[in-house]
């Protein structure tokens, strides 16, 4: 057997033990959950995500001396697999593990790493993002929030949106002008915040689904220690980018083993429509539509494991990633607006409904229609792809 081989067959042999441990400990948590399970809770993630750290199912790439797993790539993906595969939900500390924690172990000095690693991987220090703002959404660099030099740090001002989880959230990193004389990119600088700092103020802002995940962030007059600078000063845009990139190759991964659950559920809701007197299975319509879906996601596992063999190699991170943005994203849309198709008009009814595919679908649409703006704007990825992998000329 090939070292590949071994390695292969390795994974599988722990696929199955993960498999098995989920399959059980999710069930126990959910009945133990007063209600059942309900994705949409936010408490109901976090404890599950609580459930996680305490077994040892976080840091998995991290390496041991700060308490991880030093799990090789493959593995990670198979966790991430496994995981949705088993219903379970995304947690609310995602930016916490996904995005700082990498972030932390590469740009952070030893004392920060002693400091804020424990809390993520326990699970008691939640982390948001402090990028978008009102001006500066798809357009990062344009960032206004200012770091200005104070006794001992900096004092912070500005206005923070779209920030995920932030009134749940211990910590903040984020992106402030530091050199306002500076040119876009060289002038910003990397903080770690603490929210629970006087002047910090949190509006929630509700969504379409009727949840606030989302919130606005306020800093008037917030001093920052100077030993919570990540990197150097004005340096801020360079660990940004290498932050975006810690996640490639296992984002999609959940998010397309839904795609894949949801297309299933979408057949079966085909396949009863004449039950409900609506379109039926073989029309035209919804088998046209279908065999598009069925292709899309198909192409998206490919993508994945594309993306999953580049890291694996060591690849730079490169602009095909947008074009997986962009196809996930719009095709995670078409699917749901099948769905809506199929439910005719139950799905106005769907909320509370005793049907939880159908109640799961219609919240899935609504929330879909934020797919193609986060991380990035379709526009953007277009931009991109269109630049850096076409060579055209900008606009």
């Amino acid at each position: 057997m090939t070292q590949m081989e071994t390695a292969a067959a390795d994974d599988e042999t722990f696929r199955q033990a993960l498999r098995a441990w989920l399959e059980s400990a999710y069930a126990r948590f959910v009945r133990g959950w007063p209600g059942g399970a309900d994705p949409r809770n936010l408490d109901f993630r976090r404890a599950w995500e609580d459930t996680l750290c305490a077994n040892g199912w976080s840091g998995l790439g991290w390496p041991r001396e700060y308490g991880g797993r030093a799990l090789p790539l493959s593995r990670q993906a198979v966790f991430h697999e496994e995981h949705a595969r088993c219903g379970a939900p995304l947690g609310v500390n995602l930016i916490g593990h996904g995005i700082l924690a990498p972030t932390l172990l590469h740009f952070g000095s030893e004392a920060q790493k002693r400091r804020f690693l424990p809390g993520i991987l326990s699970n008691r220090e939640v982390w948001c993002q402090g990028y978008s703002e009102p001006g500066a959404g798809s357009d990062l660099a344009s960032v206004r929030t200012r770091a200005e030099p104070a006794q001992g740090g900096y004092l912070l001002n500005g206005h923070k949106i779209w920030t995920s989880f932030a009134d749940r959230a211990q910590r903040c990193f984020v992106l402030a002008r530091t050199d306002p004389q500076a040119s876009r990119h060289k002038g910003l600088s990397f903080l770690l915040v603490d929210m629970r700092s006087p002047g910090v103020r949190v509006e929630p802002i509700r969504q379409l689904t009727g949840e606030a995940e989302f919130c606005e962030v306020f800093f008037e007059n917030v001093r920052v220690p100077r030993e919570d600078l990540l990197g150097e000063e004005n340096q801020g845009w360079k660990i940004a980018m290498a932050a975006a990139s810690f996640e490639r190759g296992t984002y999609f991964i959940p998010r397309l083993v839904r795609f894949a659950q949801e297309l299933r559920q979408v057949r079966a809701l085909a396949l009863r429509a004449d039950a409900y007197g609506r379109v039926p299975a073989s029309s035209a319509a919804v088998r046209h539509r279908w065999a598009r879906l069925a292709a899309d996601s198909h192409v998206l596992a490919l993508k994945s494991q594309r993306a999953l063999a580049g890291a694996m190699r060591g690849d730079p991170p490169g602009p095909e990633g947008s074009s997986t943005k962009i196809h996930w994203s719009e095709a995670h849309q078409r699917l749901l607006e099948l769905s809506l198709l199929l439910l005719g008009d139950d799905a106005c009814l769907a909320d509370g409904s005793a049907d939880p595919c159908a109640a799961g679908l219609v919240h899935a649409y609504l929330w879909s229609r934020a797919e193609t703006i986060l991380a990035g704007t379709s526009e953007i990825q277009r931009n991109i792809i269109a630049e850096q992998m076409l060579g055209l000329p900008k606009a």
